[in-house]
């Protein structure tokens, strides 16, 4: 009797999880997309992460903008990306969600140097616009136009379209014409639910793309740039301008699982302080005023924080790590190693602090906490902070002090200090701010409209292989029930 109820409960059982698995497989407002950390389940190396910033300072401080250029700056690789439609019909693309850049791009049917494969897993698509109805060129007189070029262009036509041209020190480049179709993304529309709602987005078109963004760079290849920087070109500052949400978004990295929350829309739990931006800076620049390691501040001046015309520290989602200037790098590599004063430091691969460490690092280092203006501060744990290579743990803080001329001395915080942090943009009053918080669970946000608060869920995007290795369990379930039912007939 106990075999039977037990292969009875199997049956069940297997019949929920098969059941649960094929749902999973296939299935002025708030919005939400999708996202996914690049190196979920990987163990990424420091030099991958140097490689990565290198080419994303490039792309942030060092884009020529041309005068058929777009002032967004996108770059080669994406760390966090969605999945959004474009057209009518829709189709889906994948996109870097990228704080650092304002326009939006898609690679297009006309590129013959675009990437047609990604190591991410995920189906590369080109945008055509005589697949949807909705979609149409933006001619070069258009206001849009004029304000992307900063003023008219010479031979302008009202027949021809507004070009993009973009040049970056590291020799990439993304080119094109602007196509104006519907985006669509989910609206909240009540705790956990969403729907589909579009707008009418401005976004680029690339025919020609080299270097870092051609076909032959397919290792993290993705569709294009979802830019949410500060200009009124960026998505979210063409949907404000509609009506369509406010000026605000959210984001919740979940540097564990991977995924994460990113919502557009006023966020009022949980409750965040916040700093002001700096004015007349093109990305999000905070002002810092110290330094703290363990229970003592560093003794620096907060002018280190400014170099050139950079004011500030920029805030980055797009960016790895941490890069300090050397005099504050300096000062705090060596307060965190003191604390361990019998260990041996040395240098691996000419440029990493590392050392052998056996016991919890959360025990024996210091958390590191940057303060800013309105006693806004950012804390991060030694966790966080370390990382392991060749067996050794290696700080994660970088001396931008040792960069090329145009990133010396920049203090940009990336992933490193923003992952597992809810972080509010908040563009209708110029400020920005975070707290700690578990990316794996819920925020609350207000519908403007109705004033009703909703609950918005974290998310994890599934790629292809995800999909497969998934499709793959189901079948395998499958089996398993159909085995056992075919041997219950039998016996």
């Amino acid at each position: 009797m106990a075999i039977t109820i037990f292969r009875r409960s199997f049956v069940v059982s297997a019949v929920v999880l098969l059941s649960s698995l094929l749902i999973t497989a296939v299935s002025a407002h708030s919005a939400v997309l999708n996202v996914k950390y690049k190196y979920a389940g990987q163990e990424p190396s420091i030099t991958q992460l140097k490689a990565h910033d290198s080419r994303r300072q490039l792309g942030i401080l060092a884009g020529v903008d041309l005068p058929l250029g777009g002032s967004g700056r996108p770059d080669a690789v994406g760390l966090y990306y969605a999945k959004i439609g474009i057209g009518t019909p829709t189709k889906d693309f994948y996109v870097q969600v990228d704080t650092g850049s304002d326009i939006m791009w898609v690679n297009c049917i006309q590129c013959t140097e675009c990437p047609r494969r990604s190591s991410l897993g995920i189906d590369l698509s080109l945008y055509n616009i005589k697949d949807s109805v909705t979609g149409k060129m933006v001619p070069c007189n258009q206001e849009f136009c004029l304000e992307i070029n900063g003023g008219p262009l010479t031979g302008c036509t009202a027949n021809d379209s507004c070009p993009y041209l973009q040049i970056y020190e590291d020799g990439s480049s993304t080119a094109g014409v602007f196509i104006k179709d519907l985006v669509l993304y989910d609206r909240v529309s009540g705790d956990l639910q969403t729907t589909s709602a579009n707008g009418s987005i401005n976004f680029g078109c690339g025919a020609r793309q080299a270097g870092d963004l051609g076909s032959s760079n397919e290792d993290e290849a993705l569709d294009g740039i979802l830019g949410f920087g500060k200009s009124n070109l960026s998505i979210i500052s063409q949907l404000a301008s509609s009506g369509k949400v406010k000026k605000m978004f959210a984001h919740c990295l979940d540097g564990v699982n991977g995924g994460g929350i990113f919502a557009i829309g006023h966020v009022v739990q949980p409750k965040v302080n916040m700093t002001p931006l700096v004015p007349n800076q093109p990305h999000y620049n905070v002002n810092m005023t110290a330094v703290q390691v363990g229970q003592a501040f560093l003794n620096i001046s907060i002018e280190v924080f400014e170099s050139g015309d950079r004011k500030g520290t920029i805030i980055d989602s797009g960016t790895t790590l941490a890069y300090l200037p050397e005099m504050v790098y300096e000062p705090l590599v060596s307060k965190i190693i003191s604390q361990q004063p019998d260990i041996n430091v040395q240098t691996v691969h000419d440029e990493y602090t590392c050392f052998q460490y056996s016991d919890s690092i959360d025990d024996g280092f210091p958390p590191v906490v940057f303060h800013f203006e309105n006693s806004l501060s950012l804390k991060v744990y030694p966790h966080e902070y370390l990382f392991l290579l060749e067996g050794l743990w290696c700080i994660g803080w970088q001396n931008s002090g040792r960069q090329s001329r145009d990133r010396m001395n920049l203090t940009l915080l990336g992933d490193l200090v923003l992952s597992n942090k809810l972080v509010l943009y908040d563009l209708e009053n110029q400020v920005i701010g975070w707290t700690e918080y578990n990316c794996s669970s819920n925020i609350k946000v207000l519908d403007d409209q109705t004033g009703t608060i909703h609950l918005v869920g974290s998310h994890y995007l599934a790629s292809a292989c995800s999909l497969n290795i998934r499709w793959a369990i189901v079948l395998l379930f499958l089996s398993m029930l159909l085995h056992y039912i075919f041997t219950e007939i039998l016996l």
